[in-house]
């Protein structure tokens, strides 16, 4: 765990009571370990364009392919 000394504002420190109210947490430390983990699945998870998703998807239902063995394999694409 990693200890911190921080200086906000006025107004952060409001709205960390609130979410400390709100999801009853037991400390402000908390608070903000909630608002990083929200921040983390809102703004840094990738998101994937429409296009690579239409390809997925279409990739997704088409017939697979088999080839038995690795020697078919070699001999199919070599």
């Amino acid at each position: 765990m990693v200890q911190a000394i921080i200086s906000i504002s006025d107004e952060s420190n409001n709205v960390l009571n609130v979410i400390k109210a709100k999801y009853a947490l037991k400390d402000k430390s908390a608070a903000i370990d909630l608002m990083a983990q929200q921040y983390e699945e809102l703004v840094l998870e990738p998101e994937l364009r429409p296009a690579y998703v239409k390809r997925a998807v279409k990739i997704g239902t088409e017939k697979p392919v088999r080839v038995g063995s690795a020697a078919a394999l070699r001999a199919r694409y070599a």
